[in-house]
């Protein structure tokens, strides 16, 4: 009986750091090819804004985290640096900055979801006409699946 217990325990640990495994690793494997270094380039020199990650925020660790600079346009939103692997990532605009999930989810209903975040590595997302970036201070990386922080860097002081 004791052998018996003991196996159940172990395979469901084994079970258990399987399946987290596999949440972090299924969105590499699926990542789509990211934008060229040409469509990047272009982004970034008709920015308006750039806004380069700290690497000390509070809400990054080891699994939740981001580097490089945002080149911030009207029309698009280009990462060149690289953000933690994980599903479900949206981009969105801030009216101030933010560097916790707490902080986060206290300013999300005045927010802005730009859009997915489907690379890892150096990215592009398309800002919706009706969007004015002016309106805005911040850009955030947000795992919406799990509620999580990823990143943040702040293009303009808050009004």
């Amino acid at each position: 009986m004791r052998k018996l217990f003991l196996l159940l325990v172990s395979h469901g640990v084994a079970l258990m750091i399987g399946f987290a495994a596999g949440i972090y690793v299924l969105p590499i494997l699926v990542e789509p090819e990211g934008p060229s270094e040409a469509e990047i380039a272009q982004s970034s020199s008709s920015a308006s804004y750039k806004a380069v990650i700290r690497e000390d925020l509070e809400g990054h660790d080891f699994v939740h985290w981001g580097r490089g600079e945002f080149a911030i346009g009207s029309q698009s939103i280009a990462l060149m640096g690289e953000v933690a692997p994980g599903p479900d990532y949206k981009l969105y605009l801030t009216p101030r900055f933010v560097e916790t999930e707490a902080e986060f989810e206290a300013i999300k209903a005045q927010s802005r979801r730009i859009g997915d975040v489907k690379t890892f590595t150096n990215f592009l997302v398309s800002v919706p006409a009706d969007v004015n970036i002016d309106d805005y201070s911040s850009v955030v990386v947000w795992c919406e699946r799990f509620g999580e922080f990823i990143t943040a860097a702040e293009y303009r002081a808050a009004q």
